[in-house]
């Protein structure tokens, strides 16, 4: 459970939205409001690899490709875990017939280091493991324990940012 007289002054964006160039200007836009209110911390801003991910579509060995890649999802995981424990909070993106297991794997962690969740969802389709969870019951179960909230607007993802960045209660001085 996250210290809850704490204010959120960082945030971890997590979000399988940097994949597909359909969803990317949606994640830009998400990115800069939020960073109206706190510092954000974008995994998709990490491009240290692109060159060699262009490079390695040409590489006729499988196994230097594979070796290669192997390397490069080692330390992009290792940051994506560092950048997650030197921020107050995950805020992620559950859009998808399912959460992106990625996305999934971030909550779990940031839970694990008693870091708030919270999570949007916009996505109207039915993604629950029943009618009483609005996503994968583990995944809700981690954001409500961690005292975050899951919610299905743009604005109300970034409202929910505000209300913990500026809150008196989060600041310990109500």
């Amino acid at each position: 459970m996250p210290d809850d007289t704490r204010a959120i002054h960082s945030l971890y964006l997590a979000s399988p939205l940097g994949f597909a160039e359909s969803t990317r200007p949606f994640l830009a836009d998400l990115v800069a409001r939020l960073r109206t209110i706190t510092t954000v911390v974008n995994p998709w801003d990490d491009v240290r690899f692109v060159e060699e991910f262009a490079e390695l579509a040409a590489v006729d060995s499988v196994t230097e490709r594979d070796r290669r890649l192997a390397l490069i999802n080692t330390e992009l995981g290792r940051a994506n875990a560092a950048s997650i424990d030197g921020v107050d909070a995950v805020f992620a993106v559950l859009d998808g017939v399912d959460v992106d297991s990625g996305t999934a794997a971030e909550i779990g962690y940031a839970f694990a280091k008693g870091k708030r969740v919270c999570g949007l969802r916009t996505d109207f389709r039915l993604a629950g493991d029943n009618p009483g969870s609005v996503v994968n019951l583990q995944v809700q179960y981690f954001i409500e324990a961690s005292g975050g909230r899951i919610v299905t607007t743009a604005d109300g993802f970034v409202e929910l940012a505000r209300g913990f960045a500026g809150s008196r209660l989060l600041s310990g001085s109500g």
